[in-house]
Order: structure tokens, then C-alpha cells, then sequence
């Protein structure tokens, strides 16, 4: 059901008083003004209490007059929408897109009477907000030196932060009050492939807050398309947060052509984490899907060659090479390193064991050449991503995985070269489809080429949308690595299947990821859309693979089970290798059972940076699974079945952590057992330190 009221105030130039919107339910109240220098202000509160105090909007401008100040409201339209849409695939069978909104007209008489619009949208869980700059004779290309927004905090927060970055999301979460930002900054940057932070105050979004009064506040933004990411910088005496875009390679932060407009800015707010975890704001403020067909999209469990490369175990490279001009070398005549993991014999071992179990398909990293010679180097020229090395016949795994019933997944990394990619790229997506390719894993590591372009600019976040949709000419889903943290632009083109652009299972390899890593991700990157964490390692110590690498997987095995319910994503990995995985069989099964695409999900307890309990039920199956998982203290979930048909008993197999199991010390302790439980059931559960739980329900 759509629908649409709308009301108009028409107010001739005249100055206006503080116009309000509350949500549907009435808990959250924006309000609007002007201040007495013509600034845009805004103001918002959730049940009473302050959750963005008075705060100024505008942009500012490099070659025209700002939009700062000197604004009078010309008039305000209000609305009421209320639908309920199905994403093709999802958390949820169908999404309620539910909103009270605010248009506002300013104009700039300074300025020729120039104008432009606010559009607010309240929510029950929160707001959207943006700036729209129609077409008209004093507005019609400008470069933006800086967006003012501001968002002004009621207090010294608890926040769950990232480093400000132009180049890389891959750090790990701090947590601490907001006053104490800039002196954990200088530890909280640790090295990456390329980063370039830019303030000791500045911070990523989506950022997690805290009030001491017991609110819970994201703050990020949605469709983020033609404009460069949003970032915040942190006014640590006022505790007032303002927007930091993200510039390009001599400066300036967005190119904008009238009509045009922003990303939305959003803040959500609840008095309960697992409503934070619930919202569908970010998606609801993304257009409908561009796609006449969809059939073709569908949610993957995979494997791959990629965790024995991660650990040193294997190699990407053909061979051991250190000056390689792609188109120069005939890598036949060269000397193979014995260790290159995509080979022909190997990946089929992949397809049988995908095959066995029930799973869609397989990645290969490593298969094509160019991989000796490129970290590091800022080359321009590396991959043409349809040469395969010698050891990898294209077309016999092709064959080959179609006779099992099994999808390759193709891996294309682009050495941060986006010009190559881009000179490459119809070419690249012909050759998977014509080789059975209905996936692509991309990947951005290293310095952006052209040289001075930011992984987050404007540059290349219409590089990673341009490649999605070219992709869907194909009928190619995309996975892409090292790209911008979404936005949910998926909901417009849900061939975008999965993103990285956080700290994932790789690190586990590279010194290990905080035991509290992934009770900090669902409120933070996920926000925007889901997140190809390729969970599943059952060998926590990587020294089995590689004996110089001293890591550690900081999770009990149990933990990585409950991860494919906690770390919602519809392209989801079972890392570890087939070797591990079939001396744990019993344990593997879980894997093998648990959905990747859901009707409905329920958040039963949680906590940022502390717990997540979450159940969901499997797309069109009286099929449940739940997820519990903790930090690096034990403690017992509380599981609450109310979720389930009343009436009905059902089996549940719980996936537990051993009575002696910890994530340092016995991580492969567990324990399965099996019990009835019905609507009524309540059960607490035993966690490890750095554990889990898993539960399946038929």
C-alpha cells in the first residue's frame, strides 16, 4: 500500500518560524529554522531527549558565493508516505518505508535569488536528510570545497570509531568516550596498503554512539552516488561533529552539475541497540531497483582458494619473478613455484568438495597473470584479467563445474589500477560469461591510479557504480574489495551482492582481529549493507598452514559458526579448507544447513562491542537459525524462542562452545547436542571467551 499526502505553504520571501516533523509514532521531532544570519538549522530529538542539538547546514563553494547563509525560506511542503516493498534479497521478506518529510525551498537573494532545497524524512527509528540543487540561471556547475553539515552531540558520547581515511576502512574499532578521540588516535592508525588519515580528530561513518542517558545513535548516509564519501570531523570541545569529504587529486571535493543532489545524511536513533541493528532507514532512502529482471541475482554460499594464500600456505603468483612487464613474458617457458595454489587439479578438488556439500560455487584468486610483480609498485598496466596462467585451464573448469552443478566465481584485482580496469573491463565480463562466470570479486588494493585519487573521492565512487552496472549488462553479481563502505545502493542494484570495506577474517592471518570485532561490525559497517567477512575458520592456528606465520583466529570455532547469522550477508564463505573442514564434519553441518537469504530476523539481546544474540528464519523454509556471540568475556546468552509459530514443537541442534573452550587457549572445543523447543522455550547459554553459539531449528 502507497501512500502519498502532501500540503503546500507558500510564503512569499517572508521569514519563517521553526517548522516541525515527528515521525510516524511520534518519538522522534526534527525541527527547522533559520538562524538570524539566514543559517540553515536543524534540530532532533527522540522521545524527549536532545540527540542532535541546534546545528548548522550548507556547503561551501570554491568558484560561486557559498551556501552557507543569507537564506530566506521561500516556502516548505510537507508529506506522509507509507509503502511496503520486497528486496530481492534480504534480512526480511518485505520492508515498511514509513516517513514523515520536510521540503524545504531557500533562497539567496544576495545571490540572484539562487535557491535550493532540504529534504528532511523522519522516521520512527531516525532521520534522512539532503541538499537538492535544481537547475537554474545562478546555479548550474560549482565545485564543492566543503559540506557544513553539522551534527551538534548533547554530550561526551561512548563511540565505536574508525580513524578518518580517504583510502581504507581496514582498521580496527576503538572504543572510547569521544573527548578521548584524539589522544587513541596515533594508536588507532595502524598500516595498510594505502591510508591517508586526515585529522587527529576525524572519524569514519558509520559511527556507533552512546549517551549516557541510553541512547544509541548511528550516524552515516545513504546513496551515496556522484559525490564523494562523508566523513566527520570531531570538535572535541563541543562535541560538535561536522561533514569532511573526501577530496580528489589536486583538492576539491565534489563536481556537481544542477540538477543535482547529496547523499542523504542519516541519524538513527533508538533507546534499544537491537533496534539499531532492526532499521532499514539506510535502505529505505535508496531508490527501488533498476533491474526489469532480477531472476539471474541470487543469494551464494561459497568456497574458494583464497584462506591457503592468505596464510602463506600457497601463493597468488605462477611463479617467483621480481620484473615482470604484462604481454612480455611467456610464463610456459618459466619455472613454476610449486606453490601456486589456482591450478587446474587443486580448483577441482574445490569444485567436488562444494559440490558434495550443497554449496553454489567457488572463487579462485591467483588464476590469471600478472600476480608476481604488482604490490606496492603503482603500475598502471598489471592484469588483463583473461589471461590465465599455464597450470589454469579456463575452459575445462568450466566444463567441469557445470557437470557438478557448480558456479565459478571469478576473482579480478585491480592493483588499484582503475584506468587499466576500466580499459579492460567489457572485455573482462565477456569472457566470464563466456566462461561461466556469473560472479566477480573485485578487489582495489594499493594506491589509487590515476596517482592522487582517493579509494573514497568522488572519482572513484562513480568508478565502483559504473562497474556494478556494467556488470549487470552481463548479468554479473559483484563483490567488490577495498571499495567504499556501502551506502545501501544495493536496494537500486542488488547485482551489488556483497563489499568488504572493513577489517575482515583476512587479518585474523595478519596478528588477528579483536575478540570484539564482530560485535561492533553489525552496528557499524553494516549499517550500509551487508559484508563479505568470509567467516568459517575452524583452524584458529595458522601455523598448520604456514609454520612462520605465529597468528591466531581470535574466536572458538563455535563463534565462527554463529558469525554466518550474526554477519548478515547473502554471499557468504566457508574460508577454511576442505581438508579442515572434513575433520570436523559434525560441526561443518551447521555450515552446510544455514541459509543466506531470510523471510524475517529478530534481534533477541545486544550490546555494541559486548554481545549479539540474533535468530532468523530461512526464505521460504519453518527453517530458524540463531547466532549468539560475545567479546573476550564469557558470559550466558539469553534465548528467547517467542520467535517461533505458536503451537508447534520443533528440534533444535545447538552448536555450543566446550565447557574448557576459549578463543587463546582450546578454540576447538565444542560441543552439539539436540533438544525440543517450542514458542515458550527460554535457554541460556554457556559462552566462551571470544565464543559463540549456534542453534539450528527444523
Amino acid at each position: 500500500m502507497k501512500k502519498l499526502l502532501s500540503a503546500l505553504i507558500l510564503f512569499a520571501g517572508m521569514s519563517l518560524h521553526a517548522q516541525q516533523v515527528t515521525s510516524p509514532d511520534k518519538n522522534v521531532s526534527l525541527t527547522f529554522s533559520l538562524s538570524a544570519k539566514g543559517e540553515p538549522v536543524y534540530a532532533l530529538t527522540y522521545k524527549n531527549k536532545p540527540v542532535i542539538k541546534t546545528s548548522k547546514l550548507g556547503i561551501d563553494t570554491k568558484d560561486i558565493p557559498a551556501m552557507l547563509d543569507g537564506f530566506a525560506i521561500d516556502k516548505t511542503e510537507t508529506a506522509t508516505f507509507d509503502e511496503t516493498w520486497a528486496p530481492v534479497w534480504g534480512e526480511q521478506k518485505s520492508i515498511r518505508n514509513n516517513y514523515n518529510e520536510l521540503l524545504v525551498t531557500l533562497s539567496q537573494k544576495a545571490v540572484g535569488g539562487r535557491y535550493i532545497r532540504i529534504r528532511f524524512r523522519v522516521f520512527n527509528d531516525g532521520l534522512g536528510f539532503r541538499y537538492e540543487f535544481p537547475e537554474q540561471k545562478d546555479l548550474n556547475y560549482f565545485i564543492i570545497k566543503e559540506e557544513r553539515t553539522q551534527f551538534a552531540l548533547a554530550g561526551d558520547h561512548k563511540a565505536f570509531w574508525l580513524p578518518g581515511d580517504y583510502d581504507t576502512q581496514e582498521y580496527s574499532t576503538t572504543t572510547s568516550n569521544l573527548s578521548e578521540v584524539r589522544g587513541k588516535m596515533k594508536t588507532a592508525v595502524t598500516p595498510n596498503a594505502s591510508q591517508e588519515t586526515f585529522s587527529p580528530t576525524g572519524l569514519q561513518t558509520p559511527l556507533m554512539l552512546k549517551s549516557k542517558d541510553g541512547l544509541y545513535i548511528n550516524i552515516h548516509e545513504a546513496a551515496l552516488v556522484d559525490y564523494s564519501c562523508l566523513s566527520l570531523n570531531l570538535d572535541d570541545k563541543n562535541m560538535v561533529l561536522e561533514s569532511w569529504l573526501t577530496p580528489d587529486a589536486v583538492g576539491n571535493k565534489g563536481y556537481i552539475q544542477a540538477s543535482a543532489q547529496s547523499p542523504w545524511r542519516t541519524v538513527i536513533v533508538s533507546d534499544k541497540a537491537g533496534d539499531i541493528l532492526l532499521s532499514k532507514t539506510i535502505l529505505n532512502l535508496n531508490e527501488p531497483t533498476k533491474f526489469k529482471d532480477v531472476s539471474w541475482i541470487k543469494p551464494v554460499k561459497y568456497v574458494g582458494v583464497w584462506w591457503e594464500m592468505i596464510t602463506g600456505k600457497s601463493t597468488w603468483a605462477y611463479n617467483d619473478l621480481t620484473n615482470v612487464h604484462l604481454g612480455d613474458l611467456d610464463y610456459s617457458k618459466t619455472k613454476p613455484n610449486g606453490k601456486h595454489a589456482a591450478n587446474t587439479a587443486h580448483v577441482k578438488e574445490y569444485i567436488d568438495f562444494a559440490a558434495k556439500n550443497g554449496f553454489d560455487g567457488v572463487l579462485v584468486e591467483g588464476w590469471n597473470e600478472g600476480w608476481e610483480d604488482w604490490f606496492g609498485k603503482s603500475k598502471d598496466y598489471v592484469f588483463d584479467f583473461v589471461t590465465p596462467y599455464p597450470d589454469f585451464d579456463v575452459q575445462e573448469l568450466h566444463r567441469y563445474a557445470a557437470s557438478k552443478g557448480i558456479k565459478m566465481i571469478m576473482h579480478h584485482e585491480t592493483s588499484g589500477s582503475v584506468r587499466n580496469y576500466e580499459r579492460h573491463l567489457d572485455k573482462a565480463y565477456q569472457f566470464m560469461a563466456d566462461n561461466g562466470y556469473n560472479a566477480v570479486k573485485s578487489g582495489y588494493v594499493g594506491d589509487i591510479i590515476p596517482r592522487g585519487e582517493y579509494h573514497y573521492g568522488q572519482f572513484m565512487v562513480n568508478h565502483y557504480l559504473y562497474a556494478v552496472t556494467e556488470a549487470a549488462k552481463y548479468k554479473i553479481m559483484v563483490n567488490a574489495h577495498e571499495a567504499v563502505r556501502p551506502t545501501g545502493l544495493a536496494r537500486t542494484y542488488p547485482n551489488l551482492i556483497g563489499n568488504e570495506a572493513a577489517r575482515g577474517t583476512e587479518y585474523e592471518s595478519f596478528g588477528g582481529n579483536n575478540p570484539d570485532h564482530t560485535t561492533i561490525l553489525p552496528f557499524t559497517r553494516l549499517m550500509g549493507g551487508p559484508m563479505d567477512y568470509t567467516p568459517g575458520i575452524f583452524q584458529t592456528r595458522i601455523n598448520a598452514y604456514n609454520p612462520e606465520n605465529s597468528s591466531y583466529v581470535h574466536t572458538t570455532l563455535v563463534k565462527q559458526l554463529a558469525l554466518y547469522v550474526t554477519m548478515y550477508s547473502p554471499l557468504q564463505m566457508a574460508a577454511d579448507l576442505p581438508e579442515t573442514y572434513n575433520k570436523f564434519m559434525d560441526a561443518f553441518q551447521f555450515i552446510k544447513d544455514v541459509a543466506v537469504d531470510w523471510d524475517a530476523t529478530y534481534v533477541l539481546e545486544a550490546e555494541p562491542g559486548d554481545y549479539i544474540t540474533m535468530a532468523r528464519k530461512a526464505k521460504g523454509k519453518d527453517e530458524w537459525y540463531v547466532g549468539a556471540i560475545t567479546d573476550e568475556n564469557a558470559r550466558t546468552a539469553t534465548i528467547n524462542f517467542d520467535f517461533l509459530p505458536k503451537g508447534k514443537t520443533f528440534t533444535a541442534t545447538i552448536y555450543a562452545d566446550g565447557a574448557d573452550a576459549s578463543f587463546d587457549k582450546n578454540p576447538q572445543s565444542y560441543a552439539i547436542r539436540t533438544i525440543k523447543v517450542t514458542s515458550k522455550t527460554k535457554l541460556t547459554q554457556k559462552l566462551a571467551p571470544g565464543g559463540g553459539a549456534a542453534i539450528s531449528i527444523k
